[in-house]
């Protein structure tokens, strides 16, 4: 018989563990010190196995039954469910120790140990750590293109148009080092092409005149800024 909500908030704890059967193969235990936990009960290579869902009242009935059927989809495909939560939380574990933020400091010390000029190192950090701050704790591959044009375009409407392509540029770079090193396989910045706008030139007159041009070599020697 399939379990009710009142059932299950009226479920008093006994002196041993006793279960509430929602059917297949879901059930409710409930502790002697008051726990419910959900439980799902399930075959698998001739084998009985059982997986965790999480406590009731925090997993609802209604999610419990979504995890059942989840599980038993997996199930269907052959697929161990046990098997594949280690899967995904070893999976969770590495994207969360590949960020861009670390890929970031990779990319910077690569140029350092390539003899950058210390201009390059700094205006890299500025670009990547400063103004693509927002992606840092991003693990590499969640991070989507939408995500990237939200942080160009706000430097682009800053009336930066040249810095907003430089960081498109500095970005699609440190990603590229990902891909090369297996830990990323699209740069998320190519499906950017053409979506920012034109940088705003100045043209200036060329200097036809001996003495302005004389004079404009003058100021040059001159200048130790």
């Amino acid at each position: 018989m399939a379990l009710t909500l009142f059932a299950l908030q009226n479920a008093k704890p006994k002196s041993k563990p006793y279960k509430l059967s929602d059917g297949e193969g879901l059930h409710l235990l409930i502790q002697p010190n008051g726990s419910k936990w959900w439980r799902f009960r399930y075959q698998f290579s001739g084998k009985e196995k059982m997986l965790s869902l999480g406590t009731f009242p925090e997993v609802s009935l209604a999610a419990a039954r979504e995890k059942r059927r989840d599980a038993r989809k997996l199930v269907a495909d052959d697929i161990d469910p046990s098997l594949h939560r280690k899967e995904e939380k070893i999976a969770a574990t590495v994207a969360a120790s590949n960020t861009f933020g670390l890929l970031v400091e990779e990319h910077i010390k690569n140029l350092e140990e390539g003899g950058a000029a210390p201009s390059t190192l700094d205006k890299n950090r500025w670009l990547l750590q400063d103004l693509a701050a927002p992606l840092t704790k991003r693990p590499i591959t969640d991070v989507t293109p939408a995500e990237i044009l939200d942080i160009l375009k706000k430097v682009e409407k800053s009336g930066r148009r040249d810095t907003a392509r430089r960081l498109r540029g500095a970005i699609g770079t440190a990603f590229r080092l990902a891909i090369q090193t297996l830990r990323a396989t699209n740069d998320p910045t190519f499906a950017l092409r053409g979506s920012l706008l034109k940088p705003n030139v100045q043209h200036r007159p060329a200097i036809t005149d001996e003495r302005e041009l004389g004079a404009l070599m003058v100021s040059i020697d001159e200048y130790d800024g």
